[in-house]
C-alpha cells in the first residue's frame, strides 16, 4: 500500500501495536513462519507445542499474549514463528490479515510462509483427516474471492502456493500419523445454511437438497468446509507471501 510510506505512524488498532510505540524489527524481524487459527486459547496452546519441538520452552513455560492490550486478537512468539488468532468468519480473519501483513513489512521480514490451520467440516472423509488446500472455492465452487470496494464488485484468485502443498504432503507421509489428502476448501459465509446444516434457527431445504449439494461439493473437488480461506488465500497472493 503505497500510502503507508505517507503516514507518520502506522497503529494497528486491533493488535494495539504501532510503529510510534513498538519497534518491529527488534520485536518480530527474525519470523519466517506465521500460523493462524480461530481460538485464541487454541492458538497459545499451538505456540507452546513449538516451543518444546524447536527445544524453547517446556511444561510450566508461560508465553505472554503480545496484543494483550486488546481483546480483538491474541498472538503468541517463539524464536522465528508467530501464532496468531483471527476469530471466526471472513470479516474477522480480513481485518486481522490486514495488520499482520503491514506487522511484517514493517519488521523487514523476508521469506515469510503463513499457515492457517484450524477445525472445518470434512466430505467424504474420516473424521480426523487432514486436508492441505490446494485452493479456496466458494458456495458455488469458484476458486475466487468476491468483494465488494468503493462500490464495485473486484474478484481476487485464491488459489494457493503448489509447492507449499507437496511439502506439507510430505511431511504428512513421514511422520505417518494423520490420514493426509490435497484437496479443495470451500469457503462459506456462515455456519449454518452456507454450510447446508439442519439445525440452524432458519431453515428452508431438506436433508435430500443438503446431500445433493454437498455430493456436487465434492464432484467438484472439494474436501472440507470453513468460513476464512478464500479471503486468506487472496490477501496472500496480492501480498506477495506464501500461504496455506
Amino acid at each position: 500500500n503505497p500510502h503507508l510510506e505517507k503516514m507518520k505512524e502506522d497503529i494497528l488498532y486491533h493488535f494495539a501495536l504501532g510503529t510510534g510505540t513498538h519497534d518491529f524489527p527488534a520485536l518480530f524481524g527474525d519470523v519466517k513462519f506465521v500460523c493462524v487459527g480461530g481460538s485464541p486459547s487454541r492458538m497459545k496452546a499451538f505456540i507452546a507445542y513449538i516451543a518444546e519441538e524447536l527445544g524453547l520452552g517446556g511444561p510450566g513455560c508461560d508465553y505472554p499474549n503480545i496484543c494483550a492490550g486488546t481483546d480483538r486478537y491474541a498472538m503468541y512468539k517463539v524464536g522465528p514463528v508467530l501464532s496468531v488468532s483471527h476469530g471466526m468468519g471472513i470479516p474477522s480473519i480480513s481485518i486481522m490479515l490486514h495488520e499482520l501483513i503491514k506487522l511484517l513489512y514493517h519488521a523487514k521480514c523476508s521469506n515469510i510462509t503463513i499457515i492457517r490451520i484450524g477445525t472445518s467440516g470434512g466430505i467424504g472423509l474420516e473424521p480426523g483427516s487432514v486436508v492441505i488446500t490446494r485452493q479456496s472455492v466458494d458456495a458455488t465452487f469458484k476458486p475466487q474471492f468476491e468483494q465488494v470496494i468503493l462500490g464495485k464488485t473486484v474478484i481476487r484468485s485464491t488459489n494457493l502456493d503448489e509447492e507449499l502443498a507437496k511439502e506439507l504432503m510430505q511431511c504428512s507421509k513421514e511422520i505417518g500419523q494423520f490420514n493426509t489428502v490435497i484437496g479443495n476448501t470451500m469457503c462459506t459465509l456462515d455456519f449454518y445454511e452456507g454450510q447446508g446444516r439442519l439445525d440452524g434457527a432458519i431453515c428452508l431445504y431438506n436433508e435430500e437438497e443438503k446431500l445433493q449439494y454437498l455430493k456436487k461439493a465434492y464432484d467438484s473437488g472439494v474436501r472440507n468446509i470453513e468460513m476464512e480461506s478464500s479471503v486468506f488465500a487472496a490477501m496472500c497472493n496480492l501480498s506477495g507471501v506464501k500461504g496455506k
